[in-house]
């Protein structure tokens, strides 16, 4: 991951270290060490810098270059995003264990991921994106269903 685009987006927002952690309410050497990459942002902490500077994941990732600023909330479960990576893999007609190694995980990774019981590693969302040529934003994006009221005759 591109720790510099953090960087960037925090000065830019003429913030220190200490004011950008106390705003995600974690400490300023865990931020610290997260701009050196020293330590991998976790996916939860990484969406709660995304909705606070109004920047797509997609932008904070350095998967794209658009800065312009971002009209929606980002929130996903993990069911959801679990739906998109099946989707994603079945699409590229791998199974489990074909695109874990795609990635570098293991079969049992990605089935947790699929069946929404684990949060992704922001690294394996990284991988992802770049392997499959796939929007974060979109992956993480919570689907909103339909709910259809049927009327009993």
């Amino acid at each position: 991951m591109n720790y510099e685009r953090l960087i960037s987006i925090r000065r830019s927002l003429n913030l220190s270290q200490r004011n950008m952690a106390e705003l995600l309410n974690v400490s300023k050497s865990n931020y610290a060490r997260w701009e050196t990459s020293e330590k991998i942002i976790p996916l939860k902490h990484l969406v709660d810098f995304c909705n606070l500077t109004k920047l797509s994941l997609d932008y904070a990732l350095s998967l794209n270059n658009k800065k312009k600023k971002s009209t929606y909330t980002i929130e996903y479960d993990n069911y959801s995003l679990g739906r998109k990576i099946k989707k994603l893999r079945l699409s590229h007609h791998l199974t489990q264990l074909e695109f874990a190694e795609s990635i570098n995980t293991t079969q049992s990774v990605i089935s947790d991921y699929e069946n929404g019981l684990n949060i992704i590693q922001t690294s394996f969302l990284l991988d992802i994106c770049k392997k499959y040529n796939v929007s974060a934003d979109y992956l993480l994006k919570k689907e909103i269903l339909e709910v259809r009221n049927y009327v009993r005759l």
